[in-house]
């Protein structure tokens, strides 16, 4: 299933959103004039969880900054076309109404401070991986995780390929939502019986941190004032 768009109108101008939206996509164009630079790049500035460990740990690394820096900026990082689109899309969809509701200077507090704790969400079952993980999926998950708590009754418009034929249906944002999560947390737990299938350990999707993305953001979002504004419910 493919969202396209939910039925919501935004009731400011989401430009924290958009921002985002293309200093991503700008990052990833950067990162396609880089060729065989690439794998280094990503080892410096994505977030390799032996060297997070190691310094949180007070042991050195051959980084030029903390560790820790690479939790914000792998945020912005992407593997391919596929990544980044799937990712700007979803950001695009929800990002925008839960900008609304914690206004610009929270909104973007509360997605970095997502994509942070999903990377250490990561990290935590795989402290001495040496492949590295990045991505703007665990902060979109936690945007997701508040959009579910805020418009739980939203339809989102879904596109389902059945065959040689593609059927639109509207589905309400908890059930879309909930199965997103439930899929990512039947996967997280997976990945802990079988590391060559799925997780970060075998540079598949780092599900935990899609899932740890989206509880933080469905606990932060209402710290914030996710539901502070009450006239603006839809």
């Amino acid at each position: 299933m493919v969202p396209l768009r939910d039925n919501n109108p935004t009731r400011i101008v989401p430009f924290v959103t958009y921002a985002l939206v293309a200093i991503n996509i700008a990052v990833f164009v950067y990162e396609l004039s880089l060729g065989d630079q690439l794998e280094a790049f990503f080892r410096v500035w994505a977030v390799v969880p032996r060297e997070l460990t190691a310094s949180f740990s007070g042991q050195p690394t051959g980084l030029p900054f903390p560790a820790w820096v690479t939790l914000i900026t792998s945020q912005f990082l992407h593997g391919g076309f596929l990544h980044v689109a799937g990712n700007m899309l979803f950001l695009w969809i929800f990002g925008n109404n839960v900008e609304d509701k914690l206004g610009h200077v929270k909104f973007l507090i509360f997605y970095l401070a997502c994509g942070i704790l999903a990377g250490l969400s990561q990290w935590f079952f795989s402290a001495y991986s040496v492949v590295p993980s990045l991505g703007a999926s665990g902060a979109i998950a936690g945007v997701m995780g508040a959009y579910i708590l805020r418009f739980p009754q939203a339809e989102i418009l879904t596109l389902v390929p059945l065959g040689f034929f593609m059927w639109t249906f509207r589905v309400p944002a908890f059930f879309f939502l909930g199965f997103w999560f439930a899929q990512q947390a039947l996967y997280s737990f997976a990945s802990l019986s079988v590391p060559t299938n799925v997780g970060m350990q075998s540079g598949g999707i780092a599900y935990w941190a899609h899932a740890g993305g989206f509880v933080f953001g469905a606990v932060l979002g209402p710290l914030l004032g996710l539901f502070d504004d009450k006239s603006n419910d839809y």
